[in-house]
């Protein structure tokens, strides 16, 4: 099979568009398990409810995409704040069978409130002035947007690392995860570090799904397509491992866009695939650390 050079390029570019929502929600993941060692199955739930959110924000407030851009992370993280002090709190030192129990019923829980008042049909959203145009690359025209959507995603992604593995907060936060005692010692909040790690964390989930409002049609069930991938993408870069979410989900979305041009019927499989073969030569993931 011929494939010509632009429809590869054209694949690239549409691969990246995906490889950033599965980045900065496995990014998330990553920072929640890495950090509070729970397994947040809801994570697909509240990308789905900062897009409902913007949806909200838009048609009944007339509140455009920009303001909700910042606004939808924010309750989404106030709503995290209220379930890690009510809810995970008292689980931590529980196996991690518990959390994932835990999160998965807030997902049902979420999606079954969602899906009672919008139904599960997908609701439309807008692409926000001015990235409602295009731009011709010569090998295919590429929807502004959707170059906002990969920007946006580097900047978050990237701007997390650093905040996580290069500043004295990130230091804190690894060391009050490690061995929370001595950290109090030096008269840090631990259990508050804590509490704003999970806030951050589904504070991502939503940002992600306010830039998928435009591009996915909204719906309560909208993070089901997506957290399973999301998981196994944390699970080849590694449980916990920042960096290696940001660059697994980025390069999983490129392999994913190609697999569709040379193996359509895999497409869906391919990451799949990956992760076994991952799991059988490192299984604490590619930026995993060995025990």
């Amino acid at each position: 099979m011929s494939i010509s050079m632009p429809a590869l390029l054209s694949q690239l570019l549409l691969g990246l568009v995906n490889g950033s929502f599965y980045a900065i929600l496995s990014l998330g993941l990553a920072v929640i398990f890495g950090l509070l060692n729970v397994i947040n199955f809801a994570h697909g739930a509240l990308f789905a409810l900062g897009a409902v959110l913007t949806w909200m924000a838009m048609n009944y407030f007339e509140i455009n995409y920009w303001v909700m851009l910042v606004v939808a992370p924010v309750i989404v993280g106030i709503f995290g704040v209220l379930i890690e002090r009510l809810l995970l709190r008292w689980i931590y030192k529980l196996d991690h069978l518990y959390g994932l129990l835990l999160t998965l019923g807030l997902t049902l829980l979420i999606e079954g409130v969602l899906r009672s008042i919008y139904g599960v049909s997908g609701l439309a959203y807008d692409t926000p002035e001015p990235l409602n145009s295009a731009t011709n690359l010569g090998f295919m025209i590429l929807p502004n947007y959707r170059a906002w959507v990969v920007v946006a995603s580097l900047v978050v992604c990237f701007a997390t690392w650093f905040l996580i593995e290069k500043t004295r907060i990130g230091a804190y936060l690894r060391a009050g995860t490690e061995n929370p005692r001595l950290v109090e010692a030096f008269g840090i909040n631990v259990p508050l570090m804590i509490t704003l790690t999970y806030g951050f964390g589904v504070a991502l989930a939503a940002f992600a799904g306010v830039l998928a409002a435009p591009v996915i049609q909204i719906s309560p069930l909208m993070g089901q397509n997506l957290i399973i991938v999301v998981f196994a993408v944390v699970v080849i870069g590694g449980m916990g491992s920042i960096l290696g979410a940001i660059l697994t989900g980025l390069g999983l979305g490129v392999i994913e866009g190609f697999t569709k041009v040379f193996y359509p019927e895999a497409s869906s499989t391919v990451v799949f695939v990956i992760m076994v073969i991952v799991l059988l030569i490192r299984p604490a993931g590619l930026f995993g650390k060995e025990k």
